[in-house]
Parts: structure tokens; sequence; C-alpha cells
């Protein structure tokens, strides 16, 4: 046995990953975990296969060649999640700060290509310093050639990224465009530009945590998708993540066991308040209507006046969009409309059906929305759920105004079905603003304008404030009792599960970006 062979035999023999090890013990949900530990405990025991782990670097420059590691930090390979194939590969921040060199970036591409070529998703475990300066602009080639798959993966495989440690310079750009990125609390962080060069350039003192942490990006900036407060929790939601979603582009989700019973849901009865300007949690809707404690949300802690996530209606895989009131009344804005658009989008790649819950008074008015394109940005969900092919449902709880009405899964946009509750209001606006525009001159001729306006205000809502117009008109296709709501959807998503639905042939929309 060669000298290098038998440092590769001592090496894996005291990995975790070796095969009969012992399962890490709990004491390690309060540390941060190394490469192969954290791979350890993402896939089944003993599932996985490494790739690449005699791989050195080739740089003779700055004494580079008397500091050889194999596998060259990062581990590689595959193995399986709940049975099922997952590629994936850990950054080891312990050989040489986890920085990227060439045949670093080499492995990466070579694992993505693999997961593209079998149709299984690709999982990052993100730890790096950033490019290895060392090898100069090879190490930033390295960093293109794997932008350049994530370009190519996307809507093929799934892609997700977790940061467990420093991502800075470059190395953000590969996270940012895998589907979903998940932070560690306290122990990981996003920039582009680190605190000394913001210090630099625009004299502001501020920290790495503050500047990047999972907390700022996870409610301002959106980058990332969910927050852990430690490693294990970070791996958990990424193993429940990826039960919701297909292995690839033209594989369906798997269906879990499910009995179909009257489904009937009387609590789904008293949820929405009788006074229409009262909030209510739209999760309580929800979870009247899926599957019980089915519900995984995504971007929980961002734009929080809309909702998204998936959960499990009748045993299969659905997406959720939905107005949350107990937000700015659960209007549109500039976030919220490319938080839905985002995940719309990412439904429709993956054969996921869409439920989309309407609750909402119009986009939110100001020069700070104006100014930040609202025009924009609302286009982007109106885009999104346009372009959707998968089967899409709408339910409307309660208002659904203006333009908005529109946006939200309209029939008029390619909806499959609709359905609204009684108590639904479908109109260009409230009824009250409505009033105030239409009978302005009889209002202000009356003796008690106030009076005149509660008058004209009531024959509005009476003709145009409920679903009935729209259901005339077949925009709305039943009127259904709140109750009746879980069941309506089973059998829809039942009759809908076959649906083909094909785009006008093109090389790719350009969606308002």
């Amino acid at each position: 046995m060669s000298d290098k062979q038998q440092i590769l035999k001592d090496k894996l023999s005291k990995s975790n990953l070796g095969g009969g090890q012992e399962r890490i013990d709990k004491q390690h949900s309060k540390k941060k975990l190394t490469a192969r530990e954290r791979i350890h405990f993402l896939l089944d025991e003993n599932s996985f296969e490494e790739m690449g782990a005699l791989v050195t670097h080739r740089t003779k420059d700055f004494g580079m060649e008397k500091q050889i590691f194999y596998g060259d930090g990062v581990v590689t390979g595959y193995g399986t999640i709940d049975g099922r194939k997952i590629c994936v590969y850990a950054q080891d921040f312990t050989v040489f700060g986890g920085a990227l060199s060439e045949t670093h970036a080499e492995k990466i591409c070579k694992i993505m290509d693999l997961a593209m070529k079998i149709g299984v998703p690709i999982i990052g475990l993100n730890d790096s310093g950033g490019a290895r300066i060392q090898e100069g602009v090879r190490s930033l080639g390295g960093y293109a050639d794997i932008f350049h798959r994530n370009v190519m993966a996307s809507g093929v495989i799934p892609q997700i990224s977790a940061i467990m440690g420093p991502c800075a310079g470059g190395a953000v750009y590969s996270p940012a465009m895998t589907d979903f990125t998940l932070m560690v609390e306290n122990s990981s962080y996003m920039f582009v530009t680190g605190p000394n060069v913001v210090k630099t350039v625009t004299n502001e003192e501020v920290t790495s945590e503050e500047l990047g942490g999972a907390k700022t990006h996870a409610t301002k900036s959106g980058v990332t998708h969910m927050t852990a407060a430690n490693d294990i929790a970070c791996i958990g939601l990424i193993k429940r993540l990826v039960s919701y979603m297909p292995q690839n582009c033209e594989d369906y989700p798997i269906d879990f066991p499910f009995e179909f019973n009257d489904e009937v849901r009387e609590e789904l009865e008293h949820i929405v308040p009788e006074n229409p300007n009262q909030p209510y949690d739209i999760r309580k809707v929800i979870n009247g209507v899926i599957d019980e404690n089915t519900f995984f949300e995504i971007h929980k802690d961002y734009a929080d006046n809309i909702v998204v996530g998936f959960a499990r209606l009748g045993g299969k895989s659905i997406g959720i969009v939905a107005n949350q009131p107990m937000s700015l009344a659960g209007v549109l804005d500039v976030d919220s409309s490319k938080k839905a658009a985002r995940f719309t989008r990412f439904c429709d790649c993956f054969n996921i059906p869409l439920l989309v819950l309407v609750d909402v008074p119009g986009f939110l008015p100001g020069t700070d929305q104006e100014w930040n394109g609202i025009i924009t940005n609302g286009a982007k969900l109106l885009y999104a759920l346009s372009e959707a092919t998968v089967p899409k449902v709408t339910v409307i709880t309660r208002k659904a105004y203006g333009g908005a009405y529109d946006v939200m899964n309209s029939k008029h946009i390619g909806a499959d079905l609709n359905y609204a509750w009684p108590g639904a209001e479908i109109a260009v606006m409230g009824a009250k603003g409505a009033s105030e525009i239409i009978f302005r001159k009889e209002i202000k001729s009356a003796d008690d304008p106030i009076a005149k306006l509660a008058e004209k205000e009531a024959e509005y809502a009476e003709k145009f404030a409920n679903p009935y117009s729209a259901a005339e008109r077949g925009f709305i296709d039943e009127v259904i009792l709140p109750k009746n709501t879980r069941r309506k959807l089973i059998k829809a998503y039942t009759l809908l599960e076959n649906k083909v639905s094909k785009l006008p042939k093109k090389k790719h929309g350009n969606i308002p970006l």
C-alpha cells in the first residue's frame, strides 16, 4: 500500500461516515459541524459514496507545494435522503478556510454535472472564505464554471444551498441562483463586500452579522428563505424541504397515502370576521384545508403580508400563495410580489400544483412603492402566474379588489378553477371609496351627506361587493361554503392531475426583472 493510500485509509477510518459508525450524539447540535459530519446527518445511514477524495490542488507558488490536503477543501459525492438519490458537496473550512481553488471548483462542477445527468437534486453545504488568493484568476474561473452550471441546472433539478459559515464575494452568487437558500444563525453570513470594505468606501461602521447575517437576510433582503439555530436544525429543514419536491422537472412529487372521507371542516366557518376591516390569520385557513401538520412555510420572516409555502392536500404536494390580512391588510407591495413570483415559478418548474388564497384590498400606495418599482415588481407576480402551466386553483376568502384581483390567479390569467366564499367582495375598489367617486355630486348636494354616503355605499355593496356578479359571468366557478373548501380542493386537484397546457413556441419569455 502506497503512502497516499495509507493516508486516505486513515482519514476515512476516523471519519464519522465510515461503515458501522455510531450516530453522532446530541452534543453536536450545539456546535458547528465538520463537512463530513454535515453530510453524515443529511444523508441516510451508510448511503454516502464519496467522489474525488484523492484530488489535490496544483499550485506551486507561495510555498503551496508543501501544503497538500486530499480532497482540496470540499467533500463531494452522492447518497440518499429517505431512500431518494441526492448529490451533495460540503466545503471544508479546516482546509485553507474552505477557499475555492481550481480543483475545488472542478470537484463541485463534476458533482453538479452528475446530478444533471441522472436527474437528482443537488445540495451545497457552503462554508468558505472565498477564492483562494494564491491561485489568482484560476479560482475566479472556477467560480464562473459553477455559476454557469447553476444556470444550466435551473428548472431542471432542484438546487438547495445551505450557508453554514462565511460566504463572501463571488461565493454568494452561486447560492443566489439556486432555488432555496438556508442560513445558520450566528455562524453564517453572506455579503458581496465585507465590513472593512464598506467602512473604507462609505465610512459606515457595521458588523458581519449586521451586514449579512442570517437575521438580516431573512428579514430585510430576502436573500435567505429559512434560518436555523444550528447546523443540525438546518440539515433537518433541508430534508423536510426535499420531501415536497420531485427529483427533476420531468418527475412528480411523491404522493403520501390518503383515503377520501367527507373532509368537511367546520372550523373554517368562523375564521373570517364579519367586520370586513378586521384582520385574521390566513394560516388558520391554510391549516384548515390542508392535511394536518404538513404546512412548510418559506420566507416566513420576509414580506409577511403574503404567505408562501408547501403543504400536502389529500396526500399530494402543493404550493400555497396566500395574502395575509394580519400584515398591511394583505396588500401586494414590492417585496411580497417578488416573494410570491419566485415561489410560483419554482412550483411551476417542478410540477407542483398551486393553491392561491385571496384576500387582497389592492396594491400598497405611496411614493416609496412607486419609486421602488411596484409596477415592474407587481408585474413579476402577474407574469409568473400567467406563465405557470401546473394545476392552479384560487379561493377568494374575502376581498379581491382592483388590479390585485387580476394578479392573484384570476380566471383571466389562466386559473383552472376559481372558488369564492359567500362573503367575498370582488370589485374595482371598496364600497366606500367607489361610492365617494360615483355618487360624489349626489352626496355633496344631500341635506345629510354622511347618511347619503352610507346609503350609496350599501347600494354599491349590494350590486358589486359580492361574488355573485363575477359568478354570473363565469369568472368564479362556484360560490362555496368555507367548511366545504377542503373537499372541493381535493376533488379539484384530482380532476386536474392530468392537465396538459402548452406555451407558445419561443426561446424564453422576458419577465420584467
